[in-house]
């Protein structure tokens, strides 16, 4: 095809479309350049049957010239698990689609006819320039390819929320001015992390009132960054505050919680973006949380709160941690951040924990907040503090002492 035979919008798509594989160079820079040649015509097919978001790519399987994968309407992930012309059962079960949508996408070729069948869906061979290789950093980036172009779940994923107080009651130049002093505050931290060397690769979506932050990266120590993180910010913002004669920064409240979300790429003029999007259990919870939360107050959601009688081992996967055994472990986390400097004076020492009632002899229970939304529907939450230590200057003190909370919050 000549360029004079393109229509308009032909050339538009040309044009906007950027190859992934040059975002991912810290990769791709491990390959050869026959390599990196093959996987970015592996993109431009993928990009050419995700259809502008018309279609998900669910799975892939090497093949000896090229790869299978799976492709189906955005709208059909949903109906799979949906009753089928007044029949009471579905194709599939809901927990088939999630476990194929969940993890890593690659697939046997056996594994891939069976889903096939199951799906009713024919598989789409791509043939490529030469064979894949097999290397752990080809398939690494072919994997992140193939999420990109479709949706993903998460089981467990950290997400916090950061919300202004009374940010519908500014005006439109106070309401940017402040949302630009959060979006400071988040970059100043993911600074300070990276300068003691503690890894967050960092994500955030606009709320609104504020953001949604979470780490990319998956597993127990990146959810506990991602806590140490929200205080960071949290601090972050009251030295602002502290310094600020206007209304420049923001009062904030803040929710942690940890649970199920799915991700997806949203298109971003004839591409998807860079950056994915979550939705799910998680971000729900959240924002029925944000509701309750007081100015300047820190709630963590009671996330796994109906795991078993079995004693809780230290070492186990987050999976098996609910929200107190969460705080233990970020607490026991925090030598990590030694070293680090607010406003230019050294951190002698952080200490995060869920509030509670003076038992006494220097005691403290942990008191369960009972919350109900305007759906009537109730959760349980924690009331969490941080204070933040410093050589000679003032302690940073952040969230609300158990003794001032509202009444609004009763105990459950």
């Amino acid at each position: 095809m000549e360029f004079d035979d393109l229509s308009q919008s032909g050339i538009r798509r040309i044009a906007d479309f950027s190859p992934y594989l040059d975002q991912l160079a810290g990769l791709a820079q491990e390959m050869g350049l026959r390599q990196r040649s093959n996987l970015v015509h592996l993109e431009t097919c993928l990009h050419q049957h995700w259809s502008l978001g018309q279609n998900s790519v669910l799975s892939w399987a090497p093949l000896d010239d090229g790869i299978l994968i799976l492709v189906v309407p955005h709208y059909a992930i949903a109906e799979y698990t949906s009753p089928q012309n007044g029949d009471s059962s579905s194709r599939v079960s809901a927990r088939f689609i999630t476990e194929l949508i969940s993890g890593e996408r690659q697939l046997s070729l056996p594994q891939m006819q069976k889903v096939a069948r199951l799906l009713e869906v024919e598989p789409v061979r791509l043939p490529l320039r030469q064979p894949l290789t097999g290397h752990p950093v080809e398939t690494q980036i072919i994997e992140k390819m193939i999420r990109r172009y479709g949706i993903n779940y998460v089981a467990s994923r950290a997400v916090t929320l950061f919300d202004i107080v009374g940010f519908s009651l500014l005006t439109p130049f106070e309401q940017m001015t402040q949302l630009n002093s959060l979006s400071y505050s988040l970059n100043s931290a993911h600074a300070k992390m990276l300068e003691q060397d503690v890894g967050i690769n960092f994500a955030r979506s606009s709320s609104g009132d504020g953001f949604y932050v979470w780490n990319r990266d998956d597993g127990l120590e990146a959810n506990v960054n991602l806590y140490h993180f929200m205080h960071i910010v949290l601090a972050d913002n009251a030295i602002a505050r502290s310094k600020s004669t206007s209304k420049a920064v923001p009062r904030l409240r803040a929710c942690f919680h940890v649970g199920a979300c799915y991700e997806f790429h949203q298109a971003e003029g004839l591409n998807p973006t860079m950056h994915n999007f979550i939705v799910g259990d998680v971000t729900i919870e959240l924002a029925r949380m944000i509701d309750a939360a007081l100015p300047g107050q820190i709630l963590v959601g009671d996330f796994l709160a109906d795991l078993s009688n079995k004693p809780v081992d230290p070492v186990q996967t987050q999976a098996n941690l609910d929200a107190v055994t969460f705080l233990q472990r970020a607490q026991g986390n925090l030598a990590k951040l030694s070293g680090l400097e607010f406003s230019g004076e050294r951190v002698t020492a952080i200490k995060c924990y869920l509030t509670g009632e003076n038992m006494g002899g220097g005691q403290f229970n942990i008191r369960r907040l009972h919350i109900k939304d305007k759906h009537g529907l109730s959760r349980v939450a924690y009331n969490a503090k941080v204070n933040i230590y410093r050589d000679a200057a003032q302690p940073i003190l952040l969230g609300i002492e158990d003794r001032k909370l509202a009444a609004a919050l009763q105990p459950a």
